[in-house]
């Protein structure tokens, strides 16, 4: 393949949805390019736009903790897997509103504790808490909101 259809790939590749620079990386050596070829192509992209590692961070943490109901500490691991830098994780997880982000927590403590059939209350809110704090969230954060609610 020549540089314009390796571009083009690429280029359609972004569009689609956001992408990690380690995401391009990754599918550009999967059709077989070398390495000084792949960081010209990153490098080409990230200057017409098409790629944007902030961007694609804030799209991803509002993206994970919107739809799958992810606390911060999932949505940074999950990032920092794909070679964002601290930079932008901080970037990305400050976009997220404090108020929705304690208003998520407690939706999810609330439903999950009419899951839990668990008659010692201790061991009811162990679970509870394991379950949300499995999801990413400050297990302090957790413990306080278990604690004034009533489960």
């Amino acid at each position: 393949m020549h540089d314009s259809s390796i571009l083009n790939k690429a280029r359609k590749y972004c569009a689609y949805q956001e992408r990690s620079q380690q995401e391009l990386r990754d599918k550009l050596y999967s059709w077989g390019l070398h390495k000084a070829d792949v960081e010209k192509t990153i490098a080409q992209m990230v200057e017409e736009g098409f790629m944007n590692e902030e961007r694609f961070a804030i799209a991803f943490a509002g993206g994970k903790f919107r739809i799958k109901h992810w606390g911060r500490i999932k949505i940074k691991l999950a990032l920092k897997q794909k070679k964002v830098s601290d930079y932008c994780i901080r970037k990305a997880l400050n976009e997220i509103d404090e108020k929705d982000y304690r208003k998520t927590l407690e939706k999810l403590i609330s439903s999950y504790s009419k899951k839990v059939f668990e008659k010692n209350p201790l061991k009811k809110n162990y679970r509870i808490a394991q379950h949300a704090i499995g999801k990413g969230f400050e297990p302090e954060m957790v413990w306080n909101a278990i604690n004034q609610s009533e489960v």
